[in-house]
C-alpha cells in the first residue's frame, strides 16, 4: 500500500505559506475471507486442525490481526507558519512502533527519535507519531521504514535537516535462526545539516541516547 499527498483544494494558501497538507490512504487491500481461508489451509499444512473446537476461530482472527497490522490511518498533517523564527531542533524521542518483517512476517517492535529543523513551517508534533505510524503499517525493513519517515518530512516540510533514528527488536532474528534474545536493530537516516553540519549531528545523536552514532554520516 502506498500513500499519496495532495494540497487541499478548498483552502487558498495564504502569501508566504504552503498549503496545508493532507496525507490521502487507500481503503484496505486486504481481502478478509480470502486470508481467512489461506490461514486455515495453512495450519493444515503444518499438521493441524482447522475445524477443531480450539482453532475453529483462528483464520478470523489472523485474517483480522494482519488486516489491522497492515493497514495505516489517513491523517492530517496539520502545519503551521514559523512565524518566530525557530531555528533549533524539533524532537520527539521514543515513539512506539510496530511492523511486519517482509521476510518472515513476525513483528518487530520498537521506538523512533525523529527531529528537524524548522524552516518556514512547523509540523503539529503528535503527526511526528503519525508519520511513523503510516509507514510502519505495511511489510517492511527496518532500513527502508528509516529512509521513508524521513525522506517524507524532508519532501513535505523543506526543513533545514532532517533526522531519523529507529531502534528495535525483530522477532525473526529472536525467536528462531540465531535466537539472539534483547538483540536491537539501530538505523538513522539524516538529511540537510543534521547529514552535514557536524555540530548539528552531534546535537541530535546525543539528544536522542545514539550519541556513539555521531561519527557514522561524516
Amino acid at each position: 500500500m502506498s500513500a499519496a499527498v495532495h494540497p487541499l483544494t478548498d483552502e487558498p494558501a495564504r502569501p508566504g505559506n504552503r498549503p496545508q497538507l493532507q496525507v490521502v490512504t487507500p481503503a484496505t487491500a486486504v481481502d478478509l475471507d480470502r486470508a481467512e481461508r489461506a490461514v486455515g489451509d495453512l495450519l493444515a499444512a503444518l499438521g493441524q486442525n482447522p475445524a477443531s473446537e480450539q482453532l475453529l476461530d483462528t483464520p478470523r482472527r489472523v485474517a483480522a490481526s494482519y488486516a489491522e497490522l497492515l493497514t495505516p490511518l489517513a491523517f492530517t498533517p496539520t502545519t503551521f507558519p514559523n512565524d518566530e523564527g525557530y531555528d533549533q531542533l524539533v524532537l520527539v524521542r521514543a515513539i512506539p512502533f510496530r511492523s511486519l518483517c517482509q521476510h518472515h512476517l513476525l513483528p518487530f517492535t520498537g521506538v523512533a527519535h525523529v527531529g528537524y529543523l524548522p524552516a518556514g513551517r512547523i509540523l503539529g508534533l503528535s503527526k511526528l507519531a503519525r508519520v511513523v505510524e503510516l509507514f510502519a503499517r505495511r511489510l517492511q525493513l527496518q532500513e527502508r521504514l528509516t529512509t521513508q519517515v524521513a525522506d517524507w518530512l524532508q519532501a513535505q516540510l523543506e526543513p533545514k535537516g532532517v533526522g531519523v533514528v529507529l531502534e528495535a527488536e525483530h522477532q525473526c532474528m529472536t525467536l528462531r535462526g540465531v535466537q539472539a534474545a534483547g538483540a536491537r536493530t539501530v538505523t538513522s537516516a539524516l538529511h540537510g545539516l543534521l547529514r552535514n553540519d557536524p555540530r548539528s549531528r552531534q546535537e541530535f545523536f546525543a539528544l536522542t541516547g545514539a550519541a556513539t552514532w555521531q561519527g557514522a554520516h561524516a
